[in-house]
């Protein structure tokens, strides 16, 4: 192999290196939600307070459906207001989720009220 083409294979490599590097820890961070939650059959979906960005969500907590389910409501999808430590993701093209961009992947419960706060969810 010549020079020329070594070092071209060494800068492909350096610049693959880095980019997977630099969005690694874009998307993939923990981080606080604050928002409305809905739940359904059909449906769970977050709407952040923050900026109003809706996501499908995962609970990998398995706390976040059973403290909803024991609110005890009447009809399903009603909303409550929620606390979740989780890590973003894009949303697959198939299934019930695809229909949102990214979905919201959640770890921890840290809150879960039918008290929506109003000053801070609109």
């Amino acid at each position: 192999m010549n020079l020329k083409l070594i070092k071209y294979l060494l800068f492909i490599i350096m610049v693959g290196v880095y980019s997977c590097k630099s969005n690694s820890g874009k998307d993939n961070k923990h981080v606080i939600y604050k928002g409305i939650y809905s739940f359904g059959p059909e449906v769970k979906s977050f709407k952040d307070c923050d900026n109003g960005g809706e996501f499908w969500v995962t609970d990998s907590a398995k706390e976040l459906e059973l403290k909803y389910s024991q609110l005890n409501f009447e009809k399903p999808y009603l909303p409550v207001y929620v606390e979740v430590e989780g890590v973003k993701i894009h949303s697959g093209k198939e299934g019930l989720g695809a229909e949102y961009d990214s979905t919201l992947v959640v770890n921890k419960l840290i809150k879960i009220t039918k008290e929506i706060p109003q000053d801070m969810c609109k």
